[in-house]
């Protein structure tokens, strides 16, 4: 079985450090009288060397509290066809994935708690984040849950299927198959270390509409967390408000599709379905990249990275997440961009042999094309006939 860890993009190597060391050192001449001069630079260097040692001290206390875990090699063996600023064919249903080294493609998980280590539990949420280097642009790929996919293995499901199946390696095979996408690395966070994610974040500011709002008042409600969380308070002659979510209120939004009779009760029957959910989620990863932008420092999201650290499970190298902090203030400053998949004029409802209702994709083609065009844009040849707006029910 072949393994393709060399596929992945070294985002840690840098052809800068290497001129920096590998300059040849110059013989300055002495100069007389600068005795003095000399042992109070070197003195001052001294002082911030020893600083910058113990922040690299803590930093890395920071990595170590985080959980690594390595893929296991690959189901499916496609192979990657990396090109850097020049014109590629989207395929049809083959083999080829669609990479550059200018864009680094990770998919976050949303994670049931798995009953125990062998259970993967389910993923309500995937998400590609493309952070993409040339276009500087961040952009967030959804994924929706019931699209009828082909799962390596194990035939066709529902794509969420493929964690519950084999956790993120099978997920991963089951994007790059059915999408053509090359994914880098994977971020999971389980919803109970969501919530704390959020609070390690200070909660979130965000603009609400009224059902929204009365939605997780229902949720807090339905399943007594009064004792945890309490209730938005609202203004209800206003469609639109700005709230302050903590954990417990974040979460019961970004899993909100609606529901009739929420907990038997016909008072709390709110409208949606998965394509609001998966927008709420984009949103409120947009609204939290947009605070930090507005309010963080470098030293302070260092400080939010130690926090969250231990509650995420992921691929990345200490040295790739080294090289993202330090560069974290020029990702928040990228503009951001999101795209819905299937997309418009793709798919229909349809039903499963068992009587699932799945959405079931007619048009891969152009399916392909459309998430190949948003990742990529000038570097994918054969235009999409779709929108590359976030896809609404039809």
């Amino acid at each position: 079985m072949a393994n393709h860890s060399d596929d992945f993009i070294d985002i840690s190597s840098s052809d800068d450090v290497r001129k920096v060391y590998g300059k040849e050192r110059q013989v300055q001449p002495k100069r007389k009288g600068k005795g003095l001069v000399r042992r109070i630079v070197v003195l001052v260097l001294s002082m911030v060397m020893l600083l910058v040692g113990t922040g690299l001290v803590y930093y890395y206390n920071v990595l170590d509290r985080m959980t690594f875990k390595e893929l296991e090699p690959k189901a499916v063996t496609p192979t990657s066809n990396t090109k850097e600023s020049t014109s590629v064919s989207v395929a049809s249903g083959g083999a080829t994935l669609l990479s550059s080294d200018n864009v680094l493609n990770i998919l976050l998980f949303g994670q049931d708690s798995p009953a125990s280590e062998e259970d993967h539990g389910r993923s309500d949420t995937t998400i590609l984040l493309s952070i993409d280097n040339v276009n500087k642009k961040l952009k967030l790929t959804s994924f929706q849950r019931d699209t009828y996919v082909s799962i390596p293995g194990h035939g066709d499901h529902k794509i969420n299927s493929a964690f519950t199946f084999g956790g993120e390696r099978l997920s991963i095979d089951t994007i790059e198959t059915n999408f053509g996408i090359k994914v880098d690395k994977y971020a999971t966070v389980d919803f109970s270390s969501f919530r704390q994610v959020i609070e390690a974040l200070g909660g979130v500011d965000i603009e609400l509409t009224l059902e929204e709002i009365k939605y997780i008042n229902a949720q807090i409600d339905v399943n007594n967390q009064t004792d945890v969380t309490q209730f938005l308070t609202y203004d209800e002659t206003k469609e639109k408000q700005m709230v302050h979510l903590d954990g417990y209120q974040a979460l019961w939004y970004a899993r909100n599709r609606g529901e009739e009779s929420l907990g038997g009760n016909p008072e709390y029957s709110f409208s949606g379905d998965d394509w609001d959910r998966t927008s709420r989620q984009r949103n409120l990863i947009e609204t939290i990249v947009k605070s930090l932008r507005e309010k963080s420092s470098l030293t302070e999201l260092v400080s939010i990275a130690n926090k969250i650290g231990p509650l995420v499970t992921t691929n990345l190298k200490k040295g790739d997440i080294t090289f993202l902090v330090s560069n974290i203030m020029t990702y928040i400053g990228y503009d951001m961009e999101e795209l819905s998949l299937p997309t418009l004029n793709t798919w229909r409802y349809g039903t499963t042999p068992d009587g699932q209702s799945v959405i079931a994709i007619h048009d891969w083609d152009t399916v392909r094309k459309d998430v190949a065009k948003f990742i990529y844009e000038d570097s994918v040849s054969g235009g999409s006939s779709s929108s590359n707006s976030a896809t609404t029910a039809q």
